[in-house]
């Protein structure tokens, strides 16, 4: 699903216009990228749970040449899905 049509479907579902369904999604993800860079996570009741982890330095390959690179340690977004979001798509 694209962007633009997860703001068609808030439109239709809400009768929002689609610009107005369009400033809901991107403050909401605003707010989400906010508070993840801010306190590392970010539940939401019913859905799951965003979390900040640390990935460790390790070696990889390069595809092309099948040589062995080093990559950087970085901080990566899981998303843990809640017991109700895991029971609706079961």
């Amino acid at each position: 699903m694209t962007k633009a049509e997860l703001i068609t479907g808030m439109a239709k579902s809400t009768g929002l216009t689609k610009a107005d369904s369009e400033r809901a999604l991107n403050s909401f993800l605003a707010i989400v990228k906010s508070t993840i860079k801010k306190e590392g996570k970010l539940p939401l009741a019913g859905f799951g749970t965003f979390v900040v982890v640390n990935r460790k330095a390790r070696t990889g390959r390069n595809p092309q040449t099948g040589k062995p690179i080093q990559i950087k340690a970085s901080k990566v977004v899981r998303f843990r899905p809640g017991k109700e979001f895991k029971e609706s798509i079961a």
